[in-house]
């Protein structure tokens, strides 16, 4: 094929070719590459995952442990499929499941920070079916396209993360009359991309059209992971419970008793089923990891050991003030007992340093001569000021 130029030269589609080659060899620092696995010893395994992750989410040692094995599993049999003549390796798509504010987007966002993959968080809350108002299905796909720089080969061996699953939830148990486009609607669509199949998608994403130019990415090895809070999923599981238990005990006593890690044990693909997913998305969701409630420990933890730890965070604010920042202890449990009041987990821990640190770094940029801040518990409970040197 000969592609005329408006001057009158003419190039060939192999010289096109090899000349994108040659700019892209050339010009390494202009987009991002990624190096896939060449490799089974190359793989990370799955202690070295989890101790990356432990650097970041505190606590959530199943949940941690799961992933973890769910990954290195995945880029293995990427790597071997094509040895394995005998046998059929499926992919392990997660399900993570617990409270807001317990980690479910940090474990997947500190997953992609270690990975030289290409990966993608998407929200399952603005899709609806196609030809509605709203997000196609295959706009996840987009996603993972662009954050590969368009390389479809490593799109195609790629993570997507999928959060608030449960908010796609069927309306009702009982068939309806009316189309839920952004319910049940979205989970059928999310079948066959889940489990593999050859997507059509426009690379700059928005709705498709007959003449735009569409991308194929096949999703056979991209891994899906999917989490949402499934608020009020307790009552389904004690109600179901309460069924075959004998006894006198009363139905809050049996859904108090399964608050925290306990939900681990018994949640069953019939409890999410009963909560609005269809069967067949929990039949592609075979590995499902719950997250624990976070304790008083593991909130302190947060306070000041990850990485991103919040005193960690406001302690290099104050650093570049030239100002020592100082926390008591008995001021961290006062942030700590408004944060469990609030009840939203480690975010409500952000709300509370927030309230505390406010008026004291409006006026920050304007000591003179002050090296060191202390804030004592007064100055969470009570409003009062920090003590400065």
């Amino acid at each position: 094929m000969l592609i005329a130029s408006p001057t009158g030269s003419n190039i060939c589609g192999r010289c096109i070719d090899q000349a994108q080659q040659i700019v892209k060899d050339e010009s390494p620092g202009e987009s991002q590459s990624f190096s896939l696995f060449s490799s089974l010893e190359e793989i990370p395994k799955p202690v070295e995952i989890k101790s990356h992750l432990d650097a970041y989410v505190i606590g959530q040692e199943h949940a941690k442990r799961a992933v973890s094995v769910a990954v290195y599993n995945h880029y293995k049999r990427i790597m071997v499929q094509e040895d394995v003549q005998d046998i059929d390796l499926e992919k392990s798509n997660i399900l993570l499941m617990g409270p807001t504010g317990t980690g479910k987007t940090l474990l997947a966002r500190a997953l992609a920070s270690f990975l030289d993959v290409p990966f993608a968080i998407a929200d399952a809350t603005v899709l609806t079916e196609a030809g509605y108002v709203g997000e196609d299905v295959e706009n996840i796909l987009v996603r993972l396209l662009q954050s590969a720089d368009y390389d479809v080969e490593a799109t195609e061996a790629g993570i997507i993360y999928v959060d608030e699953i449960d908010k796609i939830s069927r309306r009702s148990a009982n068939a309806s009359i009316t189309r839920d486009v952004s319910g049940e609607g979205v989970q059928q669509a999310l079948l066959k991309i889940l489990e593999g199949t050859v997507a059509q998608v426009p690379p700059k994403g928005g709705r498709k059209h007959p003449e735009q130019p569409l991308v194929s990415i096949n999703t056979k090895n991209i891994l899906f992971i999917v989490g949402g809070a499934f608020e009020g999923i307790e009552e389904i599981i004690a109600r179901r419970r309460k069924k075959t238990l004998l006894g006198f005990s009363s139905f809050e006593e049996e859904e108090a008793r399964l608050k925290g890690a306990d939900l681990l044990e018994v949640v069953e693909p019939e409890d999410l089923l009963q909560y609005g997913l269809i069967p067949e998305l929990i039949g592609r969701l075979p590995v499902v990891a719950a997250l624990e409630d976070l304790t008083r420990e593991a909130l302190h933890s947060i306070l000041l050991e990850p990485r991103n730890a919040l005193v960690k965070q406001y302690q290099k604010l104050f650093e570049l003030e030239g100002v020592e920042l100082v926390f008591e202890e008995k001021a961290l449990a006062a942030i700590i007992d408004d944060a469990q009041r609030v009840g939203t987990g480690a975010r409500a821990l952000r709300r509370s340093m927030e309230k505390v640190m406010q008026d004291i770094m409006f006026d920050l940029p304007d000591w003179d001569k002050i090296k060191k801040c202390v804030i004592s518990k007064a100055v969470v409970t009570n409003g009062k000021q920090p003590r400065l040197s």
